[in-house]
């Protein structure tokens, strides 16, 4: 056991503290989701730092410490089905790390990780063992001759265990993991500890001496300085200092499996089942707190489906503690907010944000649940013996049912499941997830760029001030390879010392514009960052030749950019009217700036009112009017945040970053181009706002001379209304509501005709009707609508008596087809919604109803009238 019990914030704090005292700057959590494309979640606390490491980014210190939000979703030990079943198994989690970028190496790095483990934190030594890589006779050496363990517990294993990778691309190199023997109450003593993988040694702190940088092809090249990178689960030291079994015990979960426990008035330990279901409620509910806290919103794709995925299977535990009643998840993950904020600010921040999102994809599942169970139930009364892969996945992956569940309810009535086609489904959904992510951005991980990057010094930007500037040609790519030179008519991409050429960020696109050598003219049709600290200008030669070396002016289109400004510093204030109007939950979900329009996605649970886009118009057009000052300002991000800036989501941001303030309208983080005033502006039109997926919403809008032709084509239109209407434009909505009176009254007379023109033609129908079974039975075509062919059904059922009539006609090249059957048929022996059914297939349609009437529609007018002869026969049969 330790010595004497130590809190998990306790923990997280005096780790922070132990290296900020030793030179370490103490750095802030980056995101769950990363602005890295080659990852979809931060799965270490190295990940903010990756360019530091590579050397593609500088920052003002060579030592940090941080504790970082992670998540693992899929994996060797993460599949998410797996969580809250064992002790071990998490989604989110916190990692506590130190880091060295080209400062110290593995000797001051491992005395370190001792003295806070065994001075500090009282660990007990003799419960501690080192691996090392089998190759890493430094690390050996160190742990044995400079700390002191016994070389029988430091092992040395494989590239499997001891040598570390972020991923397909990114540093890597050996490490050294640090692992504490849990006790004779997890498993008997091993003599080769850890090696043996069994449960009774947990691996708990990982310290990673980066080496190499792994590029995309497979290759390894070593960094410019090696660096050091550890991680340490902080539920994993907690579970230790605290001297209990699993990480769920800790106070950092344990606490909010009480919480659940308490709402869903269980005993936590009463039994096993029930304790499965609150590790995964105190699991989920911190996992979907903090994701959504970062504006991801529940979707059917990316970040998104992964959080729909985590929330659901929360819920679905939650209802077997019989939770589901009426949601009560919400409440689990405003206990986490609670519980966290204090390490985790943006928590509070977005903690009312946070409950409607979970609220509203509760009652979303709730309705999802219940068209699951009716899919199962229609497969099941099919009377089949094994119930189909493809359907058991499909009940998981859209309905959310674990495949215990459907399980359970398919063994009941005597039906296996079909596991392998499952499997087969389920493995086919990873690999398109995987395949999505794999190169995702796979520019920034373009070998070819990565090495750009780091043999070029970094390009300078200096188009904030200017849209003119000169500079030296440093590289040429052309088709991917990088040449000497370009010749007219080719394509390619240009790479300078500076440029005034803004390179598409932010949602802003890239400059547009011409590089000149002598009389050889470069058109510049895009300008792209595709990594840190490299701006590359693809276009096309128009003339002459273009060499490395040359000295050329840049001159960007002043126009365009004018107009991107303008459409950037309009989308600022629209995000702010939009949080002004609508409330504080409104964050930015993606936009696009360009010179001729813009797009801003938000986050929002219903559709914007006209009213509310007329309160967000006039927010914008009175600052335009006010013509106030637009200043930008270079600050520290803590200072930034502190003075009300507001971050987008998704965005990379440095120690150091760009604040643009709107007076007090609007402050943002941004590294955009804007407008001097608002005045510049000139005029701002909304053009439209709808859903684009769940809770999130786009405006796209218009500034400048464009708002202008938007105002002035709708001006013509208008005219050109009103004139065809005779009237004028002021009293155009009295014309057209006097001409769609007007239209109702012709289609209601038309109707009226076309009913008893139909009516008038039933009695010679009746003559077509034929016995069969002793049911009389008429199936025919006819003219009319379907008021029409609902009346002549009525009036040929009333006089058969008893029998059963079916019409069928043909409408703007559609089939409509109607069944009615006598109260003394109905059901018992004629099924009217079943037979319009199975007769509406042939006409490529379907449909349905009550036993004594039902309709269907086609699209297939030539198969009608063999349509309605197969009525014939399924009366017969």
């Amino acid at each position: 056991m330790t010595q004497g019990f130590i809190a998990g914030t306790q923990l997280r704090s005096q780790f922070l503290e132990y290296f900020s005292s030793r030179g370490h700057q103490q750095v802030r959590s980056g995101n769950i989701v990363p602005s890295d494309p080659t990852l979809m979640f931060t799965n270490a606390g190295m990940v903010p730092f990756k360019d530091v490491f590579t050397g593609r980014e500088k920052r003002d210190y060579n030592r940090a410490t941080s504790c970082q939000k992670c998540l693992r979703v899929s994996g060797k030990h993460n599949d998410l089905d797996e969580v809250g079943r064992t002790a071990r198994h998490q989604t989110m989690f916190e990692m506590l790390g130190n880091f060295s970028f080209g400062d110290y190496f593995k000797e001051e790095a491992i005395a370190l990780a001792w003295t806070l483990l065994i001075d500090e934190w009282k660990i007990p030594a003799e419960r501690v063992w080192a691996t090392v890589h089998h190759s890493d006779d430094e690390a050996y050496e160190l742990w044995t001759k400079k700390i002191g363990l016994p070389e029988q517990r430091v092992q040395r294993l494989g590239d499997k265990d001891n040598f570390w990778t972020m991923g397909e691309v990114g540093p890597c190199g050996p490490c050294s993991e640090l692992h504490f023997d849990l006790g004779p109450e997890m498993g008997p003593e091993q003599a080769d500890g850890p090696a043996s993988g069994g449960n009774r040694y947990m691996e708990f702190w990982n310290l990673v001496f980066m080496q190499f940088e792994q590029l995309p092809d497979g290759t390894r090249q070593p960094l410019a300085s090696p660096c050091v990178d550890t991680g340490m689960g902080l539920e994993r030291v907690a579970q230790i200092t605290q001297g209990v079994r699993s990480n769920y015990d800790t106070d950092l979960l344990n606490d909010l499996m009480k919480d659940a426990a308490e709402l869903a008035k269980v005993k936590l330990g009463a039994d096993e089942k029930t304790d499965t279901a609150l590790r995964v409620l105190a699991d989920h509910s911190r996992a979907c707190a903090f994701l959504i806290a970062e504006g991801i919103i529940p979707s059917n794709a990316g970040h998104g489906y992964v959080l729909r995925r985590i929330a659901r299977r929360a819920i679905r535990f939650g209802v077997e503690l019989n939770l589901g009643h009426e949601p009560f998840f919400h409440q689990l993950t405003d206990q986490v907010v609670s519980r966290f904020s204090a390490a985790y600010p943006e928590l509070t921040e977005r903690r009312a944000f946070i409950d409607r999102v979970v609220s509203g994809e509760e009652e979303r599942f709730a309705e999802t649940r219940d068209r699951g169970l009716a899919l199962l139930e229609e497969e099941l009364a099919k009377g089949v013996k094994v119930l189909d892969g493809g359907v058991v996945f499909r009940l998981h992956d859209t309905f959310g049912f674990p495949t215990d569940l459907t399980r359970v309810i398919a063994e009941e009535r005597g039906v296996a499941l079909d596991d392998a086609g499952y499997q087969t489904h389920m493995e086919a959904q990873r690999e398109a997830g995987r395949a999505a992510w794999k190169g995702s951005g796979s520019i920034l991980a373009d070998p070819m760029y990565m090495k750009l990057a780091g043999d070029l010094s970094a390009s300078e930007f200096s188009g904030y001030n200017k849209t003119e500037d000169g500079a030296d040609i440093t590289a040429i790519v052309r088709d991917g390879e990088q040449v000497d030179a370009l010749s007219e008519g080719e394509s390619g991409e240009i790479i300078l010392t500076q440029t005034p050429f803004y390179a598409e960020s932010g949602g802003q696109e890239g400059d547009t514009g011409t590089l000149a050598v002598g009389d050889a003219t470069f058109a510049v049709d895009d300008t792209q960052s595709p990594t840190n600290g490299l701006i590359v200008h693809r276009g096309r030669m128009v003339s002459g030749t273009m060499k490395v070396g040359d000295g050329a002016t840049l001159t960007v289109d002043a126009q365009a950019r004018s107009n991107a400004g303008r459409n950037h510093t309009a989308t600022h204030l629209l995000h702010a009217a939009l949080r002004k109007v609508l409330g504080d939950h409104v964050t930015q979900k993606g936009s696009l700036v360009g010179p001729d329009r813009l797009r801003f996605d938000f986050s929002h649970f219903q559709a914007v009112t006209p009213e509310e886009l007329r309160q967000v118009e006039d927010f914008v057009y009175a600052a335009i009017l006010d013509n106030e000052r637009v200043d930008t300002e270079l600050m520290g991000i803590d200072a930034a945040k502190a003075s009300g800036a507001i971050a987008f989501f998704g965005e990379k941001y440095g120690e150091e970053v760009r604040v643009v303030r709107v007076a007090d309208r609007s402050v943002e983080l941004c590294g955009g181009t804007h407008v001097r005033q608002t005045g510049d502006i000139g005029f701002f039109r909304i053009l439209s706002e709808g859903g684009i997926s769940s809770s999130v919403r786009r405006i796209e809008a218009q500034t400048g001379t464009g708002a202008m032709r938007v105002v002035r084509d709708l001006s013509d239109s208008a005219g050109a209304a009103a004139g065809q209407l005779r009237t004028s434009v002021s009293q155009l909505p009295e014309a057209v509501d006097r001409l769609l009176s007007e239209n109702k009254s012709l289609k209601d007379e038309l109707a009226s005709f076309r009913r008893d023109q139909a009516l008038g033609t039933a009695d010679d129908l009746l003559a077509q009707a034929r016995e069969i079974d002793g049911i009389s039975v008429l199936s025919v075509a006819t003219d009319g609508d379907r008021d029409a062919l609902r009346a002549m059904a009525d009036k040929l059922r009333d006089k058969l008596g008893s029998g059963v009539v079916v019409l069928g006609a043909v409408q703007d090249d559609k089939v409509a087809l109607l069944a009615a059957v006598t109260p003394d048929l109905a059901g018992s022996r004629v099924h009217a919604g079943k037979l319009v059914g199975e007769v509406a297939q042939i006409v490529g349609g379907r449909g349905g109803g009550r036993p004594e009437f039902a309709q269907a529609g086609g699209t297939d007018p030539s198969k009608l009238d063999a349509a309605l002869a197969k009525v014939y026969e399924i009366i017969a049969s």
